[in-house]
């Protein structure tokens, strides 16, 4: 059985203007069907009949249907679709248009990578020097280039690997789509080099990894070219531009990447783990593109038309953003971080900034460039400091946990309508004032029970003093912040009693 995309007919929408317009729906299960189930975790139920769909969204279908206590019943002929007013379509008009193979895509490990160490360094690794040995790095005299470093009699041979469009060659004959596959092919043969790569040298400490663009092909994530149209430019993000796009009649934002070897590792890397998550609170990904010639990637994901969280609080501001609109927006991303948090994914970077507004006024959580599984570690360089948990900043020690700080952070964003934490405080000293017990004021208007869930969650950590030799050292303890799961059901509380 396939994993599959399932949409309807521009004619089914209730909009009948031409202007393209993004919506989510709901295939009702109430007739089922045992040829195939839809895997879909409970969090993304709204009822046991109600199974929630994105336009152009993958669904994993995982049968032929087994009742081994998981999945969900789809239909095997078209079913009625709700939509957010429960409005039910005409069925008649309802086909399987657009089916596509869907599959997770996994990441490639690289044992043999040691990213930046010098040609020395390689050269004082790579020992006793054995035929074959071998271990790649980045060029320190291209930017953005690899090495491939070799053993053969006694001495170590360094190929330069050159990126170009978008693909990496030794000696401008044969092109690979990244490092693993350039690899596996001088493993098995030599094909110019000095001698065939025999035997690996494994890095020590956390191991890199890359991403094959063909893995996205046989998973049926690749859009062809010709359907997706480009218009104006809707923002700038880590990769490059972000554009508009129109995707079979839908509007949809669409990244482009930059020309480095490094940033389409990256744009791969998010796009990948994309793949596997699904959740209502979550900006999905349809797909990426690839052109003719390799020379652009584009990933392709729904289009959020009211921007960012942020922008849409500080553009709005006490005269249209209710109380019932920020009970809502921190219930909605809670709600997508607790499905992270049952998945095992850190975030690493969760912010107003990266929290999208739908045509609808759903809250969905963005941008998964840092995101990882829980035990990937990153420099803290990179990372936003006024966002960012104590712990993470200082030992690298992310978590579900680090992101509820994050979260707590959030939450003083959406009920001070988008300012920036830790006013009047510079940003070199925002640590040091945290670990001494400083606590941000409650914003103008904040309830009382949303300001209690920040102290306990990030910005006011539980600290407990401690006697050293040094004097006295707080202690924050982020396995004493609530999970997102228990989060969740208290904002549940007070999203039914704010009005």
């Amino acid at each position: 059985m396939r994993d599959c995309c399932v949409s309807t007919p521009d004619n089914c929408m209730e909009n009948s203007s031409d202007e393209p317009k993004s919506a989510q729906f709901y295939i009702d299960t109430g007739e089922l069907s045992q040829e195939t189930r839809v895997r879909s975790p409970p969090s993304e139920m709204l009822s046991p009949r109600l199974l929630w769909l994105q336009r152009l969204q993958p669904v994993a279908i995982v049968g032929p249907y087994q009742d081994t206590g998981g999945g969900w019943i789809l239909p095997s002929k078209p079913q009625p679709l709700h939509n957010n007013t429960n409005n039910i379509m005409d069925n008649n008009k309802l086909s399987p248009t657009f089916a596509q193979r869907r599959a997770e895509v996994k990441l490639n490990a690289m044992p043999w990578f040691h990213g930046k160490i010098s040609r020395d360094q390689a050269e004082q690794l790579l020992s006793p020097k054995e035929d074959g040995l071998f271990l790649v790095r980045e060029s320190t005299n291209f930017p953005g280039d690899y090495t491939l470093c070799v053993c053969y009699q006694g001495k170590v041979e360094h190929y330069r690997v050159k990126y170009k469009d978008h693909q990496l060659t030794i000696d401008d004959e044969e092109f690979f789509e990244n490092l693993a596959q350039l690899v596996e092919h001088y493993e098995q043969d030599a094909d110019g080099l000095c001698t065939q790569l025999v035997k690996s040298l494994p890095k020590k400490g956390k191991q890199d990894f890359c991403v094959d663009t063909k893995a996205f092909e046989k998973a049926g994530w690749v859009i062809p070219e010709n359907e997706l149209e480009l218009r104006e430019s809707i923002g700038k993000g880590e990769f490059g531009d972000v554009m508009l796009g129109i995707l079979r009649g839908e509007k949809v934002a669409v990244k482009m990447l930059k020309d480095s070897s490094e940033a389409a590792q990256k744009f791969l890397a998010e796009a990948t783990l994309m793949t596997s998550l699904t959740h209502m609170n979550l900006v999905q990904l349809l797909g990426l593109v690839f052109n003719s010639k390799k020379k652009h990637l584009y990933l392709v994901t729904e289009y959020m038309s009211k921007g960012s969280l942020v922008d849409y609080l500080r553009s709005r501001g006490r005269l249209h953003v209710t109380k019932k609109d920020q009970i809502n927006f921190a219930f909605d991303t809670c709600s997508g971080m607790e499905y992270l948090e049952s998945r095992k994914v850190v975030h690493r970077d969760l912010a107003a900034r990266n929290v999208l507004i739908s045509e609808e006024g759903v809250a969905k959580v963005s941008d998964f460039g840092l995101a990882r599984e829980e035990s990937f570690t990153l420099e803290a360089g990179k990372l936003p400091i006024k966002w960012t948990a104590p712990e993470a900043l200082k030992h690298g020690k992310f978590s579900n946990k680090s992101d509820m700080w994050s979260f707590g952070i959030l939450l003083w964003e959406i009920y001070s309508f988008g300012r920036v934490p830790y006013p009047r405080i510079p940003l070199a000293d925002v640590v040091k004032h945290v670990e001494k017990g400083y606590k941000m004021e409650a914003p103008e208007g904040c309830p009382s029970e949303v300001y209690e869930m920040m102290r306990q969650m990030s910005c006011f950590p539980f600290c407990s003093i401690t006697s050293s030799r040094t004097g006295q050292a707080w202690d924050l303890q982020p396995d004493r912040r609530p999970s997102f799961h228990d989060l969740k059901g208290k904002l549940e509380q007070l999203r039914l009693l704010t009005v």
